[in-house]
């Protein structure tokens, strides 16, 4: 998890998405619930420095540092609310991560809002004092508990609350976990907020989208054996770009290949199979809930989705050995791991994280939406690996490379990875963010309607964007982002819509130093991505 306060320059607002009754329909036949392809209303992660848009009633509101910017409320001696939205909002799921600060008694709380008339009639999930979680209709007058349940974060830590209302149907989630829940019909919209009762509080990442029906957690983890094997995975084209290099003794990516096949269908058995020693290949069937929240790759891995519809919600992938401070790539870095056509959803942290050296990881057609923190995230010396062909949409932070400002013990000389051929779909920042990673290069993507930047490479990272179609994005590309300035050459990209040259400027190395490649005429390059990325488009 990235732990770095992100500058955000404005904060981003989708529209329902013109196409909504067809993106819905087809999340239903693939998943069959509709939280697959649901559509972002609202996010606001307060690193514009400001609350502007909220609503206030009562107490004392603040946008301050908690690790990183958040929406604080101080106060401890009444009420108090805030609202954001749209009155005509009507089913959807709000959420935010929640550290209550202080209570001034017993039976106070602190919580999410949603279908908000006014200040004092709306729903709320809230955690207590004692640690319970409640679901509360407040009409006018005090608050009425509905359901309530246990499980609440205690002073001093966070926890994700989400609190979802569905015709009559109220769902409350604690981290993922379905803790209360209810129906009442007072309440048919209304908009989303914050709210503490007596009681001091700071809020951050808060989402409002149409997704209902929060996974399960899963099930046991340790002690099954592996289903039997079937026949070896045909390994089909070699990845392009950094993954395919010889280096680090390892030559090119080639996963499981030489091992034996298994197919996978509940959570035992992916986190038997993921932690097996030796070359394995691993056939995801079906949507498997995972506990969250990273679970770690063995070396030698491919995990790959059976048709579309298959991949893992909850959890996520962990390619990469503890962290620690060593600066020298140890012998035992993971290496040499696969995954493709995989869909990543509602995961509690990152989808998939590279750390600590890892080299030779080839992520390719995959469909990755609404996590927690970072889709895909490379960082702590990882190298030679290439991302390719994903569909990443509806989420704030999607791709970082070099996690933090500080760590160029670990990064500088590392973090080289290729991007190509991916769909940054309405994505608003880390397109991907590129700290110390040199060369890094960027071609033949397709870049939406993404309202913060596009490619971003700072601290003297190294950028070759090129062959891209970037279409109404803010500021495609930056090396001045936030902080010291990285080194890009940007060339043949496609500017549509609103979107204008970023800056760019410096020498980097060429990537044709170390892999051949062959561009697609950018002009193509959005039709070509929008038919061939993400899941179901490899024969798998």
């Amino acid at each position: 998890m990235d732990k770095t306060p992100v500058p955000h320059r404005s904060r981003w607002r989708l529209p329902v998405a013109a196409a909504t009754a067809g993106t819905l329909t087809a999340a239903v036949l693939a998943f069959g619930t509709p939280y697959a392809f649901a559509d972002s209303l609202f996010s606001d992660d307060f690193e514009d420095g400001n609350s502007n848009g909220w609503s206030k009633s009562g107490g004392s509101w603040s946008v301050v540092t908690d690790g990183s910017l958040v929406n604080r409320q101080s106060g401890t001696s009444s009420d108090a609310r805030t609202l954001v939205g749209s009155a005509t909002w009507t089913d959807y799921g709000v959420q935010a991560r929640v550290k209550p600060t202080g209570f001034n008694g017993a039976n106070r709380h602190v919580g999410v809002v949603a279908r908000a008339q006014s200040s004092s009639n709306y729903y709320a999930l809230v955690v207590t004092s004692g640690g319970a979680v409640q679901l509360l209709k407040r009409s006018g007058g005090a608050p009425v508990a509905l359901a309530s349940g246990a499980g609440g974060p205690t002073v001093g830590n966070w926890a994700t609350l989400r609190l979802e209302a569905v015709g009559n149907s109220l769902r409350g989630y604690v981290n993922g976990n379905l803790a209360v829940e209810a129906t009442d019909s007072a309440f048919a919209s209304g908009r989303v907020g914050l709210a503490t009762s007596y009681a001091s509080a700071s809020f951050d990442d808060v989402a409002v989208d149409t997704e209902t029906g929060a996974p399960p957690t899963g099930g046991p983890t340790t002690g099954p054996t592996l289903p039997p094997t079937g026949p070896p995975l045909d390994p089909m084209a070699p990845p392009v770009g950094f993954a395919s290099v010889n280096a680090l003794g390892q030559n090119g990516t080639t996963g499981g290949a030489g091992g034996p096949t298994v197919t996978v269908d509940t959570a035992a058995e992916l986190l038997t199979a993921i932690a097996t020693p030796g070359p394995l290949n691993i056939r995801v069937d079906g949507m498997i809930a995972l506990p969250g929240p990273m679970h770690d790759v063995t070396s030698d891995k491919t995990i790959v989705g059976v048709g579309a519809g298959s991949g893992i919600t909850g959890g996520g992938f962990n390619i990469g050995l503890p962290v620690s401070d060593i600066t020298t790539r140890p012998a035992n870095a993971v290496h040499n791991v696969i995954i493709r056509n995989l869909n990543f959803r509602n995961t509690v942290d990152d989808a998939i994280n590279v750390q600590m050296f890892s080299h030779h990881v080839w992520i390719d057609h995959n469909d990755l939406a609404q996590g927690y923190d970072g889709l895909i995230d490379v960082k702590r010396g990882s190298s030679y690996v290439t991302i390719s062909w994903n569909h990443v949409h509806h989420h704030t932070k999607t791709m970082l490379l070099g996690h933090d400002d500080s760590n160029g013990a670990q990064d500088i000389g590392q973090l080289k990875v290729t991007y190509h051929n991916n769909w940054f779909d309405r994505t608003p920042q880390r397109n991907p963010r590129v700290r110390f990673g040199d060369p890094v290069h960027v071609f033949n993507n397709y870049f939406v309607y993404n309202t913060d930047v596009g490619v971003a490479c700072q601290l003297n990272s190294g950028c070759v964007v090129e062959g891209n179609y970037f279409e109404d994005v803010e500021e495609p590309w930056s090396i001045s982002y936030s902080g010291q300035r990285g080194r890009m050459i940007a060339r043949d990209n496609v500017l549509a819509g609103s979107s204008e040259p970023g800056d760019a400027g410096g020498t980097v190395q060429e990537p044709s130093t170390y892999y051949s490649y062959t561009l697609t005429n950018p002009n193509d390059v959005k039709s070509v991505v929008m038919a061939s990325a993400g899941t179901g488009k490899i024969g798998l």
